[in-house]
């Protein structure tokens, strides 16, 4: 499971037999495809690979999936599982003469006979233009490709590859795949010093990365502890596995979106914890606090209008504070724009005026509305009519703003949610005015 590099393997050989002093995670890892865990919705019978396999036919693939999931393993088995011969590449440490070698040998492996499958760890690391030399190999046959990729695969690979290959999902390991994982790792090295809570602590740690957690185990045997550890003991010993979370990449994306669709529905909850989810992966909370000003504007609206009251009062405490004291007003911002009543209107009616004023170009404001610093402009009749709206009882005029070619619209629906409801009081009792105005 945990090989990040492979050799060349045999057509129909299985994987090596690891030196007894090799790496824990290197002595677990699977020699079949039904030893992989936790990946049983592509490797079982209904799977994707287990399809391929039963019918002896395998396609270029793409597996996509947190590290430590098994991607390597799992494309090492499929080569022996469909008797070719297995030829493999880092994007990290290859360049164009390592895939020139790869691909005439793969040729030459052809000529005899002999399918190669051309692991590929990394893909995404390679440019656009090296993705591209793949193509034409893939489309000869000369070789079978499977890539392996912890990157959203419709940003990390060109278009053209993605045509070619069938993108697969690995998951992130479970709390029970990990479980059975140090069940193997005991069954072959012996128990773990630790007590039932730490071996718990232990899996929760791995964050469901398998190759971490068998690392963290190897480090324990390594250690020749005598008692068993417990939770805060193992803590003490052990480093806690950092979060996946690359600040351009999928992780940070995934967990915005949650953020914001958790504010947006009223979740105060669950808002706090992907709030958190950010911080602890090292988030820079002013990156946290404009998403929730623009949440502010196009989720709460004039529904609340204190909620970018918040929010700005929480960027600048923060400012004033820094870390961590200033991450509790921005708390205190999420908790009070999740909990806020929702509106969207005024979002959608910026999207209707916008779309309005590209359709109407450059029509002229109504004459009466326009002002007239000259006595040509006043001649010419700019600024005819204008009533000077606190002059007026009421201090509303009635008069009309539109071009003469454009009818009034209602952009903004105001729902009856917060404090939008009094302003639709107040839209409702202008219009009425603006109708008897008109029609005295």
């Amino acid at each position: 499971m945990a090989d990040l590099f492979a050799d060349e393997m045999p057509e129909g050989s299985a994987p090596d037999q690891p030196r007894e002093d090799a790496p824990l995670a290197d002595r677990l890892r699977p020699r079949g495809l039904d030893e992989v865990i936790g990946q049983e919705h592509l490797t079982g019978p209904e799977g994707a690979i287990g399809r391929m396999v039963a019918a002896g036919k395998l396609s270029s693939i793409i597996l996509w999936g947190p590290p430590g999931t098994g991607k390597t393993s799992t494309a090492r088995l499929l080569a022996d599982a469909v008797g070719m011969r297995f030829a493999a590449v880092s994007a990290v440490f290859s360049g164009v003469a390592d895939l020139k070698k790869a691909f005439a040998e793969a040729e030459t492996a052809m000529k005899m006979g002999q399918r190669t499958l051309l692991f590929v760890d990394e893909i995404h690391r390679f440019n656009r233009a090296q993705q591209d030399g793949f193509l034409p190999f893939v489309e000869r046959g000369t070789v079978t490709l499977v890539g392996a990729t912890t990157e959203n695969p419709s940003f990390a690979l060109n278009a053209a590859l993605l045509s070619r290959a069938q993108v697969l999902v690995l998951n992130r390991l479970d709390e029970a795949a990990l479980t059975t994982l140090l069940d193997r790792a005991e069954a072959l090295a012996g128990p773990l010093p630790l007590d039932e809570d730490a071996r718990a602590a232990l899996v929760a740690t791995a964050d469901g990365d398998g190759r971490f957690l068998l690392n963290q185990a190897e480090t324990l045997y390594a250690a020749r502890i005598e008692a068993p550890l417990s939770p805060s003991e193992l803590g003490k010993f052990l480093q806690r596995r950092m979060a996946v979370y690359d600040k351009d990449r999928d992780g940070h994306y995934n967990l915005i979106s949650a953020f914001h669709k958790s504010v947006r529905g009223s979740d105060p909850q669950a808002a706090l914890y992907y709030m958190a989810r950010m911080l602890v992966a090292g988030e820079e909370p002013l990156y946290i606090l404009r998403r929730l000003a623009a949440i502010a504007s196009e989720d709460i609206g004039l529904a609340d209008p204190q909620a970018m009251v918040q929010v700005m009062a929480a960027k600048q405490s923060f400012e004033f504070l820094g870390s961590p004291e200033g991450e509790l007003p921005l708390a205190q911002a999420v908790i009070y724009c999740a909990s806020a009543p929702k509106s969207n209107a005024s979002y959608m009616a910026k999207a209707a005026a916008m779309d309005l004023a590209r359709q109407t170009g450059s029509v002229s404001p109504p004459m009466n509305i326009l002002n007239a610093p000259t006595k040509m402009m006043k001649e010419l009749g700019y600024g005819a009519a204008y009533h000077y709206d606190h002059d007026q009882p009421d201090a509303f005029s009635g008069d009309n703003y539109w071009p003469e070619s454009v009818p009034p619209q209602q952009f903004y629906q105001p729902n009856e949610r917060g404090f939008e409801r009094d302003l639709k009081k107040r839209l409702e009792w202008w219009h009425r005015k603006r109708a008897e105005r008109r029609g005295a």
